[in-house]
């Protein structure tokens, strides 16, 4: 019985599973980013490249 109820106010396993998902949550976030940045790279570079020509 002290087992179970010493099982149940552990509080390690939701805090690495909170701090998975911030990490989740923050990964997401840089890859839009990136993405974005990518995309407006790209055509900025492509813009030059053609005035270029």
């Amino acid at each position: 019985m002290k087992n179970i109820v010493r099982f149940l106010k552990d509080k390690s396993g939701a805090t690495a599973i909170e701090y998975g998902l911030i990490a989740a949550l923050i990964a997401v976030a840089v890859i839009s980013g990136v993405t974005a940045l990518g995309t407006n790279a790209g055509t900025t570079f492509q813009t030059v490249a053609d005035e270029m020509a």
